[in-house]
């Protein structure tokens, strides 16, 4: 029971990163139906940003400041990149999102280099907030707790509540008639994308001193991103935060549990088939749970999508 307890609240930590991560996404497609393949880039940008300012200031400062630049590059490039090749559909921007992931990566190993850094928890949250049954859960992972549900209750009354989130969500069904009304549409996406992209630094800041800054973070990520808000629904931010959930429970049960594929089909009413020791189906029944979690996610979005495509809580079909 109390590695049961355990799992649930690592595995709640780890749907909740995932979240952070998503939450920008997912807030840049549902206003401005772009899926930008660099927002993992932009979350290993506010790791490394918030590493050299933790240098001189601190990490307060740094997980202030960090998420701050990274947002204000990210409306720079819709301003003069994004925005340019918005008008020529969906394609050119996933080339352009592609590119510039690329050219991020290169980017922050060019200043530095391809070894990890020694990003750290504050002092002030390097203790344990409590243990269950002599296992401790570290201060630092229940600030993540409290900083991602934050994040959460902050878009959605920003995005349902408040007269802001009306003008966003009417500027991307009806751009003419907002702008006809006197807003700025074009300077609405480009503070929609920047804090789209601060909250990918923002997660950066927080996942860093848990899952190592160095260059190959946004890769670790950046996959896994697509397939949760898919699995949620695209644009959905209820779906996200589900789906984050149910993929950072699944992950984390999965290496708990020494389980082969032998006795779950045993338990399920198959037998082992009689097959020559060298056949190559003979190795699928010494499958264990560890083995199978990385690609568990996958499978969930495949039997999501062919059950219901546009997503667990999305209400969009493409």
């Amino acid at each position: 029971m109390a590695l049961f307890l355990v799992n649930v609240l690592d595995g709640f930590v780890t749907g909740l990163l995932l979240f952070m991560l998503c939450s920008g996404l997912t807030l840049i497609f549902s206003m401005m139906g772009v899926l930008n393949f660099a927002h993992a880039s932009f979350y290993m940008l506010g790791a490394y940003f918030a590493y050299q300012i933790s240098l001189v200031t601190g990490f307060w400062v740094g997980l202030i400041i960090a998420p701050l630049i990274v947002g204000v590059i990210g409306a720079f490039i819709e301003r003069h990149g994004l925005r340019r090749v918005h008008k020529y559909g969906h394609v050119p921007e996933l080339i352009f999102t592609f590119g510039l992931a690329l050219l991020i990566e290169e980017t922050v190993q060019f200043f530095w280099g391809k070894s990890q850094l020694p990003f750290s928890e504050p002092e002030t949250l390097d203790f344990a907030a409590f243990s269950i049954a002599g296992n401790s859960f570290p201060a630092y992972k229940l600030f993540m707790i409290f900083v991602a549900m934050g994040i959460f209750l902050t878009l959605l009354y920003i995005l349902t509540k408040t007269r802001i989130g009306m003008t966003i969500q009417a500027a991307l069904n009806y751009p003419e008639t907002v702008q006809n009304l006197g807003h700025n549409v074009p300077l609405v996406f480009m503070c929609v994308f920047g804090v789209g992209t601060a909250m990918a630094g923002l997660a950066g800041v927080i996942a860093g001193p848990v899952l190592g800054v160095f260059p190959g973070m946004a890769v670790q990520l950046g996959s896994i991103v697509f397939v949760t808000i898919v699995i949620g629904g695209l644009g959905s931010l209820w779906g996200a935060l589900v789906a984050s959930l149910i993929i950072g429970w699944m992950q984390t049960f999965a290496t708990a549990y020494d389980i082969t594929a032998e006795q779950v089909l045993t338990a399920i009413g198959f037998t082992k088939p009689e097959l020559i020791w060298d056949h190559p189906l003979q190795d699928l029944w010494t499958l264990t749970l560890p083995q199978l979690g990385p690609i568990l996610p996958y499978l969930l979005m495949i039997i999501v999508l062919v059950l219901r495509p546009q997503g667990l809580m999305g209400n969009r079909e493409s």
